[in-house]
């Protein structure tokens, strides 16, 4: 009985001692870094893919904002592979979500409203405000 208070008593301690914060497994520049290196790769995988009148044009919520929702969206030539696109588009979403809950970040609530229109302009799929 007295080994199980004994341990008990242990736990108790070393929880009261534990951190606050975990330590940071990634640090900022990385983060950065990375989020700049994939929002690249998916806007060049983007741009190869030309757009016309067969193909036409969708969008998609691009980034993630502090307060929820995305920054942007992006449009694209329907020619691209959507899964391939959407994985990559949730896999930046994330990361940039993991960035900005790890180091604070704050924004704008505003909301970004999606695309009431995407046409394909000299072979650009382009949002129309």
């Amino acid at each position: 009985m007295k080994k199980i208070l004994k341990l008990v008593v242990l736990f108790l301690l070393l929880q009261s001692f534990q951190c606050e914060k975990p330590i940071v497994e990634k640090s900022r520049n990385s983060y950065i870094t990375d989020l700049r290196n994939d929002k690249q790769a998916i806007l060049d995988y983007v741009a190869s893919f030309p757009c016309d009148t067969a193909t036409g044009c969708s969008f998609i919520a691009f980034g993630s904002k502090p307060c929820g929702g995305p920054w942007e969206y992006l449009a694209y030539s329907n020619a691209v592979d959507e899964s391939h696109l959407t994985e990559m588009v949730n896999s930046y979403n994330e990361l940039e979500h993991s960035y900005n809950i790890e180091f604070e970040i704050f924004s704008d609530c505003a909301v970004v409203n999606p695309p009431q229109q995407v046409d394909c302009i000299n072979g650009i799929c382009t949002i129309i405000n």
